[in-house]
């Protein structure tokens, strides 16, 4: 059984991969007779075992786009378990008993029912009383069965996750800083909740069942490990688990941990439960945890070391951050010697000094932090100077919190980072400038200012000579470079790197003087404070780096270069249009504000990023919360919508249109 499960599978991903190349990319993975035989086998293997996969081309279901998720009660309430850190408490709590150790999965909780053999339904944890129903969607994820062999009523609980590589596949993609998801978790919550199942499916999001709730007829033995068996022969894919007692719980959890490094599959601890299904039963629940089981944490590795000295590191906008250097020491399982401490307040309220005992830890057991300073021999030496170009160094007071700036605006740091934003990919996006390319470049005197970059054709052959660097790799520059030469005007703004202004506030920009970049060069503060989304640093910034005369040579003679795309036109109707959205808090519906943000500029609506008397709505799906934003709309009567809020106002206007 398990063998045919296998090549169900390996035929369902070789056979979806042939449509997709054929179809979608015009090219052939195999012939027309060899895509026939592998697609009859697989038919006769979903006929045998009872059990279709997600994608498989016998069986294709087609996306559904909803207005709003369905709201549904659970039968049975979804408790969140008890947790601890010690392992001692692990052993204490199973006693005697036998119990299974599994991974606790990092993603969105779903309950998932089949009947006569189908998915019938998938519903989110939600609040524990009351999820969304999901099914259209759980039927794109990439490993769940849509049909099994067991034909009786069978309800179990798993979770939807997205794993690193596919979370980082996803973010390769996507240039803009800001836009890029923040973790896989995230993602996945989103990529689930989509109102549109078609957008799940691009996600690769798995199904792992942890829990299985009900099904009628089976005799499992009163064991927990013979229903994880159960559910593999179906063909799901199971949380990875170890039987354990007391005595073998501490070897178990070295064994899981000694992965974590390794493991694709996002996971924030692990479940320890037990292997009596009738004894966990008669514990019941508290108000708050079930009984049978509990959640262990790893508890955060700290290690004593000495502080050695504090590194500063600027930057393209002149800001100098401190990092923490200290004698090495072992920290999960790798060496650690250098912690980023942020900017001069984070380092006054630590009072780091060298030499200081200071502990420190990896934060979710990746990112190296300071936990405490235990002598506080109090800050001396920030520097009066930058660490690149020895220029003049101030400490400035933004937004309460107190940096540390390099004043001179030649400075070779600033001048690497303005570059390396200039080719990124949302700017002119010249694939084969990496920063420390840029660098060999501008410390050999080819590169000088923005223009210099479309004739490294004078230096081809110092170029192929460099180490890392031939004549493939010169070939591939120059395509990437001409291809850049064609842009559009919001890439080039934003390339320019005048503080503050990202991609967004460059379209709002260019949109509001309707492309002329001359009406755009000359404007005052009162002509972009106008803009909804341009408050008064921005709009000094503009005029402050358009009253400079070099930047205007250097753009002038940049502009000899490019040629640009015509003006985007308006398509279909604008019913958004003259109205001002800000988006606040976290989105289920839309993958990111990137993508919300090009949905209200699609219908002729604009984003700007603070709440002031020109915005017509905001968006924030806790439309009751007390935040700042939601302060501000209410006291100038802006009406605050949730998404499904947006959506229905959405469709109102194209009805009204």
């Amino acid at each position: 059984m398990e063998e045919n499960l296998k090549r169900i599978k390996e035929l369902t991903e070789l056979l979806g991969n042939a449509a997709r190349a054929y179809y979608q990319e015009d090219r052939e993975l195999m012939s027309n007779l060899e895509y026939d035989r592998l697609y009859d086998e697989l038919a006769a293997l979903e006929d045998q075992t009872g059990t279709v996969f997600a994608g498989s081309p016998t069986h294709k279901v087609g996306y559904e786009v909803l207005s709003e998720l369905p709201k549904e009660h659970h039968d049975r309430p979804m408790l969140s378990l008890n947790k601890t850190k010690e392992i001692e408490d692990l052993r204490e709590w199973l006693g005697t008993q036998k119990g299974v150790l599994s991974w606790k999965m990092d993603g969105l909780t779903v309950v998932l029912t089949y009947e006569g053999g189908s998915l019938t339904k998938a519903v989110t944890r939600g609040n524990g009383e009351i999820g969304e129903v999901i099914t259209g969607n759980a039927k794109t994820f990439i490993n769940l069965p849509l049909s099994i062999p067991y034909k009786g009523q069978l309800i179990l609980r798993g979770e939807a996750v997205i794993t690193y590589s596919d979370f980082k596949k996803l973010n390769a993609v996507i240039g803009d800083t800001e836009a890029k998801y923040k973790n896989p978790r995230n993602l996945c919550s989103g990529s689930v909740r989509q109102l549109n199942s078609e957008i799940t499916a691009q996600r690769n999001v798995r199904f792992m069942a942890f829990s299985l709730v009900a099904a009628d007829d089976i005799d499992f033995k009163n064991s927990r490990t013979e229903q994880f068996m159960w559910l593999r022969t179906l063909g799901f894919e199971t949380v990875e688990f170890r039987e354990v007692d007391a005595d073998t719980i501490p070897e178990a959890v070295k064994g899981f941990e000694a992965k974590i490094e390794h493991y694709d599959v996002p996971s924030d601890g692990l479940v320890l439960a037990y292997e009596d299904l009738a004894y966990g039963a008669s514990l019941g629940r508290t108000a708050k945890f079930p009984r049978d089981s509990i959640a262990f944490k790893w508890a955060d590795e700290k290690q004593e070391t000495t502080l050695s000295y504090i590194e500063w590191s600027a930057s393209r906008t002149g800001l100098i951050n401190p990092i923490a250097v200290f004698t090495p020491v072992e920290l999960e399982g790798t060496t650690v010697s250098r912690a980023s401490v942020h900017n001069i307040s984070i380092l006054e309220g630590l009072e780091l000094g060298v030499g200081d005992q200071i502990t420190v830890y990896k934060a979710n057991m990746i990112i190296p932090q300071i936990a405490e300073n235990r002598t506080r021999s109090g800050v001396k030496d920030i520097p009066k100077s930058c660490p690149v170009c020895g220029g003049a160094t101030e400490i400035r007071n933004v937004n309460d919190v107190k940096a540390l700036y390099c004043v001179n605006p030649d400075c070779q740091a600033k001048k690497i980072k303005s570059f390396a934003l200039f080719v990124s990919r949302d700017a002119l996006n010249i694939d084969g400038l990496s920063e420390m390319t840029l660098e060999k470049f501008i410390a050999a005197g080819f590169i000088r200012e923005f223009a210099d970059i479309f004739h490294l054709e004078r230096y081809k052959e110092p170029i192929t000579e460099m180490e890392g660097f031939g004549e493939k790799s010169y070939e591939n520059l120059e395509t990437a470079v001409k291809a850049a030469s064609h842009t559009t005007l919001p890439r080039l703004i934003f390339g320019l790197g005048i503080a503050g202004i990202g991609l967004a506030n460059a379209k709002m920009i260019c949109r509001h003087f309707d492309y002329e970049l001359s009406a755009m060069r000359a404007a005052d503060t009162e002509e972009l404070c106008a803009i909804d989304g341009i408050g008064q640093v921005l709009a000094e910034a503009w005029v402050n780096y358009f009253k400079n005369d070099k930047n205007n040579e250097i753009l002038d003679r940049l502009l000899l270069e490019l040629t640009f795309e015509e003006k985007p036109q308006p398509e279909g109707e604008q019913p958004f249009m003259g109205k001002t959205f800000v988006i606040t808090g976290s989105l289920s519906h839309f993958a990111n504000r990137k993508e919300l943000q090009e949905r209200i500029e699609s219908l002729g609506g604009k984003a700007a990023g603070s709440v002031s008397a020109k915005t017509s709505y905001l968006i924030n799906n806790n439309v009751t919360s007390n935040s700042s934003k939601n302060k501000k709309a209410r006291e100038l009567g802006i009406p605050i919508l949730s998404e499904e809020d947006f959506l229905k106002l959405t469709e109102e206007k194209n009805n009204a249109d």
